[in-house]
C-alpha cells in the first residue's frame, strides 16, 4: 500500500501507470497492489497509516469487527473516532465521528492499528446504532470475554448526565453473552422492547437429569420456546438435526414457536402476536 502522490513525486510511476489495472485505489490517494486481497483489516491498516490524524482511532462497527464481532464489507465506510479539535474530514470511505475528548485509556493498538478499546467500542456502538444492532455486537464481545456488562453499566453511571449515557445503560441491560448469533440477539431485544419479559438464552431442557434439548430462547416458567431458523437452515442435514432435537420435547408440554429469517424481516408483528397468545394460554 502506498500514497499515489508520493510515488508520482518520486518518479516511480506515471499517472497513466497509477491508473492502470496494476493498482487498486483504497481511498483518495491511497493505493494497493491489485493482487492484494482487500479486507476490512487491510483497509483499517491503510486508513491508520495514511489518513487518520494522531489521536484518532478506528471505532464503532469497524473496531468491533477487528475484535471478532460482526463484519464490515470492503466497500463499506470505516468508522473513525476523532477528537473535535482535530477538525478532520470528510474523507470518502470513512465515517468520521467526533468526540469532545478521546482519552488515551480508550485507545489501544491492534496489529499496529489504533483502535478504541472494547469497552469504548461498546459506548460508541450504543450511540451510533439502533439498540438491537448495538446489542447484537456487544453480545459477541461479551461472549468473547472482551467486555463485562456490569462494567458497561458502571461506565454509563459514571457518565450520568452526559449525552448518550442512557443509551449505553440500556444496551448494557439488554446484553446477554449467551446469544449464539446476531439474529438471535436482535430477536431477543425486539421481544423485550415490545414489552415481553426477557427470555433465557440457550436454555437446556433435561428429563430425569438427562439432556433433552437446548433452546435458542425460552421462558421456562411457561414452557414456551422460540427457535430462530436462519438462512443456514437451508442445509437439510442441519434442519434434520434441529427437528429431531425439538421432537424430544414432545410429551413435556413445551410450546415451540419457529421464526424464519424471512418472517423476522417481513412479519415480526404477526409473530409477536403469536408469542403473546402462547403466553396468555399458559397464564390461564
Amino acid at each position: 500500500m502506498f500514497r499515489g502522490s508520493r510515488v508520482l513525486a518520486q518518479g516511480l510511476l506515471t499517472r497513466a501507470e497509477l491508473r492502470s489495472g496494476a493498482w487498486r485505489p483504497l481511498f483518495k490517494d491511497v493505493y494497493a497492489d491489485a493482487r492484494l486481497a482487500v479486507s476490512h483489516p487491510t483497509r483499517c491498516a491503510a486508513a491508520a497509516r495514511w489518513l487518520i490524524p494522531p489521536g484518532a482511532a478506528i471505532a464503532g462497527r469497524s473496531a468491533a469487527a477487528l475484535f471478532g464481532a460482526g463484519r464490515v464489507e470492503p466497500h463499506e465506510p470505516l468508522d473513525v473516532l476523532v477528537p473535535v479539535a482535530r477538525r478532520f474530514g470528510p474523507v470518502a470511505g470513512l465515517a468520521v465521528h467526533t468526540a469532545a475528548q478521546v482519552p488515551g485509556t480508550d485507545v489501544a493498538r491492534r496489529a499496529g492499528v489504533p483502535v478504541t478499546t472494547p469497552e469504548r467500542t461498546c459506548w460508541d456502538l450504543a450511540q451510533w446504532l439502533r439498540v438491537e444492532d448495538a446489542v447484537a455486537l456487544v453480545d459477541v464481545l461479551v461472549r468473547r470475554r472482551l467486555v463485562d456488562p456490569a462494567r458497561l453499566g458502571e461506565r454509563a453511571h459514571r457518565h450520568a448526565g452526559e449525552r448518550g449515557w442512557r443509551r449505553m445503560l440500556r444496551v448494557a441491560e439488554l446484553t446477554d453473552g449467551g446469544a449464539e448469533s446476531p439474529p438471535e440477539s436482535r430477536l431477543r431485544v425486539r421481544l423485550v422492547l415490545a414489552g415481553l419479559p426477557a427470555p433465557v438464552t440457550q436454555f437446556v431442557v433435561e428429563r430425569n437429569g438427562a439432556f433433552v434439548a437446548r433452546l435458542d430462547l425460552a421462558w421456562p416458567q411457561w414452557k414456551i420456546a422460540i427457535e430462530y431458523d436462519g438462512i443456514w437452515h437451508h442445509d437439510p442435514q442441519q434442519l434434520h438435526r434441529d427437528r429431531r432435537r425439538l421432537n424430544r420435547l414432545v410429551g413435556d408440554d413445551w410450546i415451540v414457536l419457529h421464526l424464519t429469517s424471512k418472517r423476522f424481516a417481513t412479519d415480526f408483528d404477526g409473530f409477536l402476536a403469536e408469542v403473546r397468545q402462547a403466553i396468555r394460554t399458559r397464564k390461564r
